[in-house]
């Protein structure tokens, strides 16, 4: 895929607290942002590039999200470089390819890593699990419904960068979130994964915008803008901006520790940033809890072998 170069978005001085002024108080737009994610029960955590701390969003998110009161599972679903458990400080022995060959059940593959917030190793299982026939698809569905029998929202950390793999999780997601930082490189990958996700859905993706390791939320405002910008000009298609992240060194230091943030009661600055994305999420999400039953029909993982059964009938 050529390399897209991103328009410039020169913003004047005097007009950069305006348009910040003008994000939060647009009550218009965040209408239609409420409306793209209502009834979200699996998230899809996406990035361009590798460094921009996907990962990160994902464990932290989700123990915001706990916090809450929801049951998160969260699934490893990068299938290069998995490190939901490094982040946590486990060391998982089996993954969903266990479950595949039937040596385990989902439930014995499962890591408790707080009260409401457990990790499903993915590895090659994933990959596998969209190859299976019919037969055995159907056999799978069954033996993995506890994935979403047992919780309110399933997280998908997904690998960095365009794979098929990676636009089939976000097809069958209800929502994706983009990561990205300020870093060129960084937003330059994530409007090409962009252009790939509304190409494949045909503009229908529902999706969301994060700026992660921004130095204010001002920052992180007009680098949204680029990416905002260019898809509206190139690909018709406007992606709504849900937030930030600023950076933290404690948050780096909490990796090193391998102690997600939110597990504990730190202070840190980039802390009520993942509580804001959480409760956007969370509000959103309201109606489809109160219609769980109803939803289930058409969960994620039906979607993800559906999108499988077409592709083998092209």
């Amino acid at each position: 895929m050529n390399p897209v170069i991103m328009p410039a978005m020169p913003v004047p001085i005097n007009d950069q607290a305006t348009m910040l002024r003008e994000l939060v108080s647009d009550k218009k737009e965040s209408a239609k942002l409420q409306d793209r994610i209502t009834g979200v029960r699996s998230i899809a955590i996406l990035s361009g590039k590798g460094g921009v701390g996907k990962s990160n969003v994902a464990v932290n998110l989700a123990l915001a999200l706990a916090e809450r009161g929801l049951d998160v599972s969260i699934l490893d679903a990068d299938l290069g470089l998995a490190n939901i458990d490094i982040l946590f400080g486990v060391v998982p022995k089996f993954n969903l390819g266990h479950v595949m060959k039937g040596d385990k059940e989902l439930s014995e593959i499962v890591f408790k890593v707080g009260e409401r917030v457990s990790i499903i190793p993915g590895g090659v299982g994933l990959r596998e699990l969209a190859e299976l026939d019919e037969q055995r698809q159907s056999w799978m569905i069954n033996r993995l419904s506890f994935l979403e029998e047992d919780t309110d929202l399933l997280i998908l950390d997904t690998s960095a960068g365009i794979h098929k793999n990676v636009l089939s999780f976000a097809l069958a997601s209800d929502l994706s979130l983009l990561i990205t930082t300020p870093e060129p490189t960084a937003i330059r990958d994530s409007y090409s994964v962009l252009k790939s996700l509304c190409q494949t859905s045909g503009g229908t993706i529902k999706i969301g915008l994060v700026v992660n390791m921004a130095l204010d939320e001002k920052e992180a405002f007009l680098v949204a803008e680029r990416i905002i910008s260019a898809s509206e000009q190139f690909l018709d298609f406007k992606i709504p901006y849900l937030g930030c992240v600023v950076w933290d060194s404690e948050l780096r230091e909490s990796v090193k520790k391998r102690k997600p943030l939110l597990l504990g009661d730190s202070q840190s600055p980039s802390v009520p940033y993942f509580r804001e994305l959480a409760r956007k999420i969370f509000d959103s999400s309201e109606e489809g809890q109160a219609s769980k039953k109803r939803l289930r029909r058409d969960t994620f993982l039906l979607r993800l072998l559906r999108q499988s059964g077409a592709r083998e009938k092209r």
